[in-house]
């Protein structure tokens, strides 16, 4: 995801952070933020119905990992090992900013599989931090999935990733997983606080099931029960 809504600026802990963030536990309330969920308007389960249509026909040329690697999608810290692997392409990232289209996602999602292989399980699609919720919902429809930003991240100073392994009272000082939430309390561990990390991101689960609560599933497993932390 490095590139995408000031990401650039981020260290590769964080970014691997992110994405385990994205498929397990981690301080919803503190550090992701979700849009709210709407009231169904016609014709919403119909345009999530033809999304996933269109994703499974144009983006099934990439259940091969080679495939998407040779049009142009890189793997984030393959060597890490992690629930869902994003293969992203920096080019579509951009794109995005500006379009919406289903065939050119900024990220592929694999699971990988103990022989190794990389199965397709879906894709992310991300916009601008500052996106409208209405624009978000002409792309998406708010009343089938939430968008989700990661926010309030305390993060280690520069140079010291060894940093990432401290904990206190049981929990990490650093990242999704810390109480920590402010600025004030992230400079009195000597940290460095990102209120905002990446923009707007939304899985879309399209080549796991037929199930639209798999295919809708949210990253913190809480999309499809409430609006914890929902913009509003």
């Amino acid at each position: 995801m490095a590139g995408m809504g000031g990401a650039d600026s981020i260290d590769r802990h964080a970014a691997v952070a992110a994405d385990e963030a994205m498929t397990g536990p981690m301080v919803a309330d503190l550090h992701m933020v979700m849009t709210p969920h709407r009231a169904p308007a016609p014709g919403d389960s119909a345009r999530a119905a033809a999304l996933v249509a269109e994703m499974r026909r144009d983006l099934a040329r990439f259940r091969s990992a080679d495939t998407a690697i040779a049009a142009g999608y890189r793997p984030l810290f393959p060597g890490v090992p992690q629930p869902v692997y994003h293969f992203t392409n920096l080019l579509n990232a951009l794109g995005e900013r500006r379009r919406f289209d289903p065939a050119r996602p900024t990220s592929l999602l694999y699971r990988r599989e103990p022989s190794g292989a990389y199965v397709l399980v879906g894709a992310m699609y991300d916009d601008a931090p500052d996106t409208p919720l209405d624009e978000l919902d002409a792309r998406v429809p708010l009343s089938i999935a939430h968008w989700h930003r990661h926010v309030n991240w305390c993060l280690p100073p520069r140079g010291v990733p060894e940093r990432w392994r401290e904990t206190k009272d049981g929990h990490p000082v650093f990242g999704p997983r810390s109480p920590i939430a402010t600025a004030a309390a992230c400079a009195a561990v000597g940290g460095r606080f990102v209120p905002r990390l990446f923009g707007w991101m939304v899985h879309v689960n399209a080549f796991v099931s037929d199930d639209p609560k798999v295919i809708w599933q949210g990253p913190d497993d809480h999309s499809s029960g409430g609006d914890k932390n929902s913009e509003q």
